[in-house]
């Protein structure tokens, strides 16, 4: 029997190399190398010999007929929007998020709606069929049309799915699967690279639409390989507190929409829930208006929001002043506040400033500034900014606002919740009126700062 080598295989690139080094040498990552056990080679055979095999047919890529694939909507209109317009045939989808946060419910959800005019199969591998089952009698849900196989065996499940071809099948997880053609046990980045291969091999060659859920790591990344969100087509995360009733699905990539669109949902008893006013949850409900407080329209794909950013500035009691941003880029707060110094002449450097951004939500755009320093200006002073007053813009380190994209939907946007104020770059300046909405357009901090203090 041939004995077993042992090599060390990168989370982050998958290169693998024959000993442990606290660096990968393929990719420069720390800390991502993690033993494979792999079977020796055969006593004379050459492992890299060049494999023998017939020429496939070349096809220039002219001749191609270039055609829009159809979708089939899942019957959620959060997820179609995820997803950039529902779920298209032969495409693989990975579903990340933190354990208990609604990844399986969705799905089932999902299931069911599709089940009433196609064919669906619900692979099971972390529950028993009994508990899916027990799942879908807790959420009422009409399960008729659901076919469910509990199996982790990966050559079966590819059997089940060609003799089956569903339209639409889930893997609950990817994680829990192992194959015959490796030796390492379920889980490992071996194990999960090759599952995930050939899955991705059949979705290609039958049209099925493949939905993997995968783990994360207490960092929250997809746990596994990297090497796994650069083989599927779309990777969707999963956001939000569990101790909240709300969920928040962000796509991270999608070759077939839009990325960093976002899907907001509410869980009830009787599962996840569409939001129709995502807005709505982002911004506080004050009986009057508090100092600290500023509502910036912010876009997370092809959707506007209106989110609300706190700040809170209180005099330090420690020599380093604390900087604390939730939600936001922590990196970020220091920059602006250097700015509104250098440029407005408004000193922090004795001041705790927290800023955070209600509801959960991450605002990773920098058009995020103005209204990170507006609120820290209202903290700051103790005064209020104007009642209905919504802000966007990013403010460069010379102190200019510059423009910000898709100006004219977040406008729109606030119009439409009620505002009747927009703090805007003046090159986001709409060239017709909004109807109820008073533009002030304003091209640095000093401008905005002094047409406030107008009010």
């Amino acid at each position: 029997m041939a004995k077993q080598k042992i090599r060390y295989v990168c989370n982050e690139c998958g290169g693998d190399t024959p000993k442990w080094e606290g660096k990968c040498p393929h990719c420069g990552a720390w800390n991502t190398l993690q033993e494979m056990r792999e079977p020796a080679s055969a006593p004379g055979g050459h492992r890299f010999a060049p494999l023998a095999g017939a020429s496939a047919p070349v096809r220039r890529l002219s001749d191609i007929e270039a055609r829009e694939l159809p979708r089939q909507p899942s019957g959620i209109p959060e997820f179609d929007r995820v997803l950039g317009g529902g779920l298209v045939p032969g495409a693989v989808v990975l579903i990340g998020g933190d354990p208990g946060i609604g990844k399986s419910t969705l799905l089932l959800q999902a299931m069911v709606s599709l089940s009433s005019a196609h064919k669906v199969l619900y692979v099971t591998g972390e529950e028993s069929a009994e508990q899916v089952a027990l799942r879908a009698h807790r959420l009422e849900l009409a399960t008729a049309g659901v076919d469910l196989l509990a199996e982790i065996h990966l050559e079966t499940i590819t059997a089940t799915l060609m003799a089956e071809r569903p339209v639409v099948a889930v893997i609950d997880s990817i994680q829990t699967l192992y194959s015959d053609e490796s030796t390492a046990a379920p889980g490992s980045v071996s194990q999960v690279r090759e599952c995930a291969a050939q899955l991705t091999r059949l979705a290609k060659q039958t049209g099925i639409t493949i939905i993997l859920i995968g783990h994360v790591t207490k960092d929250g990344a997809l746990a596994g390989p990297r090497v796994l969100e650069h083989m599927v087509d779309t990777v969707l995360y999963f956001e939000g507190d569990t101790h909240s009733a709300h969920r928040l699905v962000r796509a991270i990539k999608n070759r077939f929409g839009a990325v960093n669109e976002l899907g907001v949902f509410a869980m009830t008893d009787r599962g996840l829930r569409g939001v129709n006013n995502p807005s709505a949850l982002f911004l506080s409900q004050h009986a009057q208006d508090v100092p600290g407080s500023c509502v910036m329209a912010t876009q997370e794909g092809t959707r506007p929001l209106l989110v609300e950013i706190q700040a809170l500035v209180d005099t330090a009691h420690v020599p380093n002043p604390r900087r604390l941003s939730v939600g936001l880029e922590g990196t970020r707060l220091a920059m602006l506040l250097a700015v509104l110094h250098r440029h407005a002449g408004i000193v922090t450097f004795d001041q705790d400033v927290f800023v955070n951004a209600v509801g959960g939500v991450k605002i990773t755009e920098p058009a995020a500034d103005l209204a990170v320093l507006l609120a820290i200006l209202s903290s700051l002073r103790g005064k209020p900014l104007p009642a209905g007053l919504v802000v966007f813009g990013e403010v460069g380190l010379a102190g200019e606002i510059r423009p910000a994209p898709r100006g004219q939907e977040r406008l729109k946007e606030a119009a439409k919740l009620g505002f009747g104020i927009a703090l805007v770059p003046k090159a986001n300046a709409p060239r017709q009126p909004i109807e109820g909405l008073e533009i002030w357009a304003v091209d640095r901090i000093e401008a905005a700062i002094a047409r406030l203090k107008q009010v």
